[in-house]
């Protein structure tokens, strides 16, 4: 069963950052592999999502952790379209596909999604095309070459720079391909071809990204990079990741891509409370 695209949040106007809850149908990811690979786990597991705080989620089925192999498209078809499809005939809030591949995009968009996540940044043959087809929004990260490779592929002069640079350049491609600056988002790829150093960087100068015009999606959540400056293991870094999404909403992030929604949703909601006191 197939539904229509519900509508996505107007980025620019929300207000506030947004949680979206992060969902990967995939037997492989670094934090969460297996966990949801039925679509009743899914179901039970974005319901719990949405009532910790999420306001969107994100589906996934490709792992794109360091090392990570490519996945073939029917097997990605089949991790996340059912899923899309069940989501979409129970919930009301905004669905995400995490995808490069531009057959999965066209599907998942039909099945329900209203936003393609895209750490390949609409690069593979077709894809800017099916996104721009699909009328979905778009968010497109910066990654130096593939997951397998990426953790050697370091070498910037000023990453924050080379990551602006290249995101308006991707920023103007969508442009010209007809897709509005409103369906628009953009991600820095933290810890994507960046060490430790260049990680934190981009979180000190996340300001700078502003000058693209485009609301910023973030996601650092149990990343390597928190557990370089906390020490804890991969299930242990629900605070790290909050106080790293805090900061990043701090300095003008408009998307919070976690798994621990409730913990960032209390590290917000005392962030905002301080702002208005």
């Amino acid at each position: 069963m197939t539904t229509a695209p519900r509508a996505c949040p107007d980025w620019r106007q929300t207000g506030r950052p947004l949680i979206m809850g992060i969902l990967n149908a995939t037997p492989d990811s670094f934090s969460d592999g297996g966990c949801f690979d039925t679509v009743e786990r899914a179901v039970d597991a974005t319901q719990a999502m949405l009532e910790a705080g999420a306001d969107l989620i994100d589906v996934g089925g490709e792992s794109t952790r360091p090392g990570a192999t490519p996945v073939a498209e029917d097997e990605e078809l089949a991790r996340v379209i059912p899923v899309i499809e069940a989501l979409a005939s129970r919930f009301d809030c905004p669905l995400s596909v995490d995808t490069s591949s531009p057959m999965v995009m066209s599907h998942a968009v039909e099945a329900g999604a209203c936003l393609i996540n895209d750490v390949r940044a609409l690069t593979r043959p077709g894809a800017v095309e099916a996104a721009a087809a699909s009328g979905a929004s778009v968010c497109v990260m910066h990654m130096r070459g593939e997951p397998g490779d990426m953790a050697t592929r370091t070498d910037y002069d000023d990453v924050v720079a080379e990551v602006t640079d290249y995101l308006a350049e991707r920023f103007r491609c969508l442009r010209a391909a007809g897709i509005s600056s409103e369906r628009i988002l953009v991600d820095p790829g933290f810890g994507f071809a960046k060490t430790h150093e260049q990680n934190f960087a981009l979180l000190r100068r996340l300001e700078e990204l502003a000058g693209l015009g485009a609301p910023i999606l973030v996601g650092m959540s149990r990343k390597r990079m928190i557990g370089e400056a906390t020490g804890q293991s991969v299930e242990r870094r629900a605070v790290g990741s909050a106080a790293a999404a805090l900061l990043a909403a701090e300095r003008g992030a408009a998307v919070l891509r976690v798994h621990d929604v409730e913990a960032t949703r209390d590290a917000l909601a005392v962030w905002r409370a301080m702002c208005v006191a």
